[in-house]
């Protein structure tokens, strides 16, 4: 045993001596998918810890409120039930009576009603207007806001402002739900700057809600624990059975939620609970990406490190070694290598993590009110993926010996050519590939997008198969035009091309895996940006958008469109619904933004290029339908759907409509009478007019505001701001694999090449003719690599874009430029520096 061990070792530290240039790609990539594996990991932690920040409850206890999440069951084939959950963006109300309940428990000092509201303010330091939220002065305390200067409201025309607002004695005109109001101010509270508050019957009177209440803040007795008061409170809830505000599906259950400790912030920031799970999904899904490009290329990179060396362990087979020994001492260099790399990228991890969360953060992509945190116990987390990384690499190495170390020693020595379970493999996984892009053309959404990734995975992989009959093939077509414009050296290219198929499918393979993968990754995301652009541009008629901060005064729609030269003007708000479906048997619910619009001369303002049936016959109880979500509801003009709106109220609607331009204005168009029950967004008229003035429109709308040529309305994706981040660092991360892969692998072919160099100039071959071979060899792989890569990418992508955006897929000119550009100087810097001991000098060097 001591014997094997000291063989072993004796042998991997003198392979680690003798091929540091080789083992220097493989530790720049195990290094980089430590970093990534750490990252990534540290970020899936803190979003799995995150939660929305307690502000406006920091005092409570407890904050009993509405339930924000909808529930749909289902049975899938053959197993037993299972449920899914969505979050709800619009605040889900409590009804007035549990106050008086929360107040009868044993342990509760204080129960305060609280009510959050939109206003506009006009006057003190705000003469120009801005918004603000209104709230009673009683709920105050619950953070605790208290009093710099003057006392609290005590009559209904009195209110306390935030500091800079305005002074006290000062007097400001309030807009909420679209009327207005002058109130003086009596104090001004420390706090958030843009915050009114009201006496609690002003502020209930304003909210418009007077059977219910946005929160509830608890406070205990002191002695009581919290989570002895929630019990309690719990207990009394129940027993009253006071459940949420609205009427739910069935199944949905909505009952009263007890908050404590950091839950408390959901009361405040709506929309992170909803955010969260969309960035844990998300940051999984391209997680599971990175690592299976990881994996590709640290494998890729090992094998290849060891191929070039085969005829050495072949050696070492023939004069004794035993397999053992072989598979131990290769396991032990891998390993040395595999240990710091692993280590030094798990150090670089938290750095990188900090980074993406500041990138996510400028660019909007973590809601308001969202903590991400990084606790000092998750610190250590990036040595458990260092750990999976050096595990990779023992594994790519034994897997990359297992040939020599199993065969005769008399067998080691012979190169093995690639057989025929290997073509017939790769050939099974492109028509597999193929047929995954195929059925993304049947889908829609997410199944599409599933599909088309999927079917990318498998071309690249079956390309990676099939790289030396790849090769020929590209020789085929390239070599007749490298012999006749490249001279001597074009001749030689060709010959050394052709002879050396699976060198060169070796060089293409990293070259189809960037190229294919940095393709989809861009173009799926920009295909479906240009092409809502597009129909956000086709639907756009108005001249003008009418809006005003705290809502728009009652009737001022009719006294738009009465008002000179207006053809049409149409009311729209923009809120969320929730879709509960099946999928493969199993439940899905899925958040959709949507619009609500009047129906009225909608062509004239907002064209969503209505399909069937007829859009001027929406109103409550009815909506109208994309096409594409009245082909995966299998419903028509005339058809019954069921939607949640956002608060989580179910409805069932008659369909009235179908249209096309879903990708802008969203599945779904609804009454913006009905959306407006549902939904806090304020609303705004799109106006198209000839000969108007926006004097004109300000005097039929008093206190709005008028803009000229409105940015087209558009719906995005919650997601989408995180999506594009996370798109970026996942193409940075894949690219950054690759290019150590392509330059790693050249390097490795060239290096292994000097010896056929320097017999090339004994021969009578000069540099110049040398260099010109090797630049057309690199520009072969290169070229081949990107036409495969390209190719494999429009299968999936065709297939995705046809089946989504009904268009073909949207590449920006400068984002594959800068791909070919990055692929062309990886080339050149893999094959030139390598080459230059065997080409520098009159006489060329002897061996290596």
């Amino acid at each position: 045993m001591n014997k094997h061990r000291n063989v072993t070792a004796l042998l991997a530290s003198r392979a680690a001596r003798m091929h540091r240039k080789a083992w220097a790609a493989v530790f720049a990539a195990l290094a980089l998918t430590s970093l990534l594996l750490g990252s990534f990991g540290l970020a899936l932690a803190s979003a799995g810890l995150g939660h929305a920040r307690v502000e406006r409850y920091a005092a409570a206890d407890l904050v009993v409120t509405g339930d924000q999440s909808t529930r749909f069951t289902a049975k899938p084939w053959g197993s037993e039930p299972e449920t899914a959950t969505a979050g709800l963006t619009e605040r889900v109300r409590v009804p007035r009576a549990a106050l008086a309940a929360v107040r009868e428990v044993s342990g509760v000092r204080s129960a305060v009603a609280d009510e959050v509201f939109r206003l506009g303010v006009r006057g003190g330091a705000e003469a120009r207007g801005g918004t603000a939220t209104g709230r009673p002065w009683s709920a105050a305390r619950l953070a605790p806001h208290v009093l710099r200067d003057g006392t609290g409201p005590k009559r209904s025309g009195e209110v306390v402002v935030g500091e800079g607002t305005a002074r006290v004695g000062d007097r400001i005109t309030v807009r909420a739900s679209g009327t207005d109001a002058a109130y003086e101010v009596t104090g001004v509270a420390e706090g958030p700057r843009a915050a009114v508050y009201f006496t609690s019957a002003e502020a209930r009177r304003l909210a418009g809600h007077p059977g219910s209440v946005a929160a509830i803040g608890v406070t205990a007795d002191p002695g009581t624990s919290a989570s002895a008061l929630h019990a309690r409170v719990r207990r009394a809830l129940d027993s009253a059975d006071l459940r949420s505000v609205g009427h739910r599906a069935d199944g949905d259950g909505a009952g009263l939620r007890v908050l404590t400790g950091n839950g408390r912030g959901g009361a405040e920031f709506l929309q992170v609970a909803p955010a969260r799970a969309l960035m844990l999904a998300l940051l999984a899904s391209v997680a599971a990406t990175v690592v299976l490009i990881a994996l590709l290329v640290v494998s890729s990179t090992i094998v290849q490190a060891l191929q070039q060396r085969s005829r050495e362990l072949g050696l070492l087979r023939a004069v004794g070694a035993t397999p053992r020994q072989l598979r131990g001492a290769v396991g032990r260099e891998a390993g040395r290598v595999a240990v710091v790399a692993a280590l030094a990228g798990a150090v670089a991890a938290i750095p990188a993590f900090l980074g993406l969360r500041a990138l996510l953060e400028a660019r909007g992509a973590i809601p308001p009110g969202m903590e991400l945190p990084l606790p000092l116990w998750l610190l250590p987390a990036p040595l458990v993926t260092a750990g999976l990384t050096v595990l990779t690499a023992r594994l790519a190495a034994l897997i990359a010996c297992a040939r020599t170390a199993k065969v005769r020693p008399a067998e080691a020595l012979r190169e093995a050519a690639p057989g025929t379970a290997r073509k017939v493999t790769g050939l099974v996984l492109l028509f597999l590939g193929v047929s995954s892009a195929g059925t993304a053309t049947l889908q829609r959404g997410e199944t599409a997008a599933a599909a088309a990734s999927a079917a990318a995975v498998v071309l690249v992989i079956g390309c990676a198969l099939l790289g030396p009959w790849i090769a020929e093939g590209a020789m085929r077509v390239l070599g007749a035009p490298m012999r006749r414009f490249g001279g001597p050296g074009g001749h030689l290219a060709a010959a050394n091309c052709t002879a050396s198929a699976k060198r060169l499918g070796a060089a293409i393979t990293p070259v189809v895996l960037v190229t294919a993968f940095v393709l989809v990754q861009l173009s799926a995301g920009t295909t479906m940006t240009h092409a809502a652009g597009a129909q956000a541009r086709d639907a756009a008629r108005a001249d003008f958008a009418v809006t005003a901060q705290g809502g728009l005064t009652e009737g001022t729609l009719e006294r738009v469109r009465k008002a000179p030269g207006v053809q049409a003007a149409t009311a729209v708000t923009r809120s969320t619904v929730v879709l509960a479906r099946r999928e493969t048997g199993s439940p899905r619910l899925d958040r959709l933004p949507v619009l609500g619009v009047t129906p009225g001369g909608l062509a004239r303002t907002l064209d969503p290029g209505v399909r069937d049936g007829d859009i001027d016959e929406l109103r409550p109880g009815t909506v109208a339908l994309g096409r594409d979500q009245a082909r995966a509801l299998d419903a028509g003009p005339g058809s019954t759907v069921t939607v949640r709106f956002g608060d989580g109220t179910e409805a069932r609607l008659r369909v009235v409509a179908t249209y096309d331009r879903e990708l802008a204005l969203g599945g779904f168009l609804f009454s913006h009478e009905q959306l407006l029950g549902h939904t806090s967004s304020p609303t705004r008229i799109l106006v198209t007019a000839t000969g108007t003035t926006p004097a004109a429109l300000r005097a039929a709308a008093p206190g709005a505001q008028v803009e000229r040529n409105p940015a087209p309305e558009r719906l995005e994706p919650e997601d989408q701001a995180l999506g594009e981040v996370v798109t970026v660092a996942a193409v940075g991360a894949i690219g950054g694999f690759t290019v150590i892969a392509v330059l790693s692998t050249l390097c490795l072919i060239t290096v292994g090449r000097r010896p056929e160099l320097s017999l090339l100039r004994l021969a009578g071959a000069g540099r110049s003719q040398l260099r010109r071979m090797l630049g057309l060899e690199a520009a072969a792989s290169a070229l081949t690599g990107l036409t495969v890569g390209a190719a494999v990418a429009s299968i999936p992508l065709l297939a995705f874009s046809a089946s989504v955006a009904r268009t073909v897929p949207h590449v920006a000119a400068s984002q594959a430029g800068l791909v070919a550009l990055v692929i062309a100087a990886t080339a050149a810097a893999g094959t030139f520096p390598p080459a230059r001991r065997a080409l520098r000098g009159r006489y060329p060097a002897q061996g290596r």
